[in-house]
């Protein structure tokens, strides 16, 4: 799923992890919020291509079921969710109800999260997770499509030395699927997509986003992208409000390091 945004300032190298690996300060016991357990979606629940959002729903942040999602609802699951800023999802919102008109709720002011995969509106060719609409399937998560995308994130090597996944490898991941995804698609639409996925790479770095490591762990990524699920159990926690901000001082720095 792709968002459409507008540098980090100081560098952007990473300390080593803290000493206490995999836990991370402010989130040590593990445990799942009361109320918000994850729970893959059942057969009537509605998922949509962005895992960031799936993973709100199948803990509860959103209605398990994905449907009739008002952005009150969205505004409530991102602040309680992911501690962003009110305002962080509503573009998104917007565009996906007044520019696109997706909804199939019957009411404008709500979606249900499949309809965000309505191709070249949101959601674009050259997703990091989804395989792209001219093979069939853009809505779920495709292990073929996301294998290589973790291998150069480094989420196959994951240790006390080596635990963040870095802006700069982000970068590299996003244009190596791009590339790939050009390559075997021949009905690939470039007109949006290299905005759009550095948009979603500035996106998931930001809801997991370390701000003592100036990185994202990786145990958080692996998690987020492989079962659209929440990390609490590997320590995630957000102590810090991120706002759309920060979301595009990401993607700006996404886009620089991919020059």
């Amino acid at each position: 799923m792709a968002f459409q945004l507008r540098s980090l300032g100081g560098g952007l190298a990473f300390p080593s992890p803290p000493s206490h690996w995999p836990a991370w300060p402010g989130h040590t016991d593990h445990h799942e919020p009361t109320g918000h357990e994850f729970a893959p979606p059942g057969p009537l629940d509605s998922r949509s291509p962005c895992p960031g959002l799936n993973a709100l729903a199948n803990h509860a942040w959103l209605p398990r079921s994905g449907l009739n999602i008002s952005y009150e609802d969205i505004q409530y699951a991102a602040t309680n969710g992911y501690n962003f800023s009110s305002d962080a999802y509503l573009f998104a919102f917007l565009q996906a109800n007044e520019t696109y008109g997706l909804s199939t709720t019957g009411n404008t002011l709500t979606i249900n999260l499949q309809d965000l995969a309505t191709h070249n509106a949101i959601e674009q060719d050259g997703s990091q997770s989804r395989n792209d609409i001219y093979f069939g399937d853009n809505l779920h998560y495709d292990p073929t499509v996301f294998g290589p995308v973790a291998a150069n994130l480094g989420l196959n090597d994951i240790s006390r030395g080596n635990a963040y996944v870095t802006v700069e490898s982000a970068a590299k991941a996003r244009a190596a699927r791009e590339v790939e995804a050009k390559r075997v698609n021949p009905e690939f639409n470039d007109t949006l997509s290299d905005f759009t996925t550095l948009g979603t790479a500035g996106l998931y770095l930001a809801t997991l986003w370390d701000f003592d490591a100036k990185a994202a762990p990786k145990l958080w990524v692996k998690a987020f992208f492989e079962e659209d699920r929440i990390a609490y159990r590997e320590g995630y926690t957000a102590l810090k409000v991120k706002s759309g901000g920060f979301i595009v001082e990401l993607v700006n720095a996404v886009t620089k390091a991919t020059m």
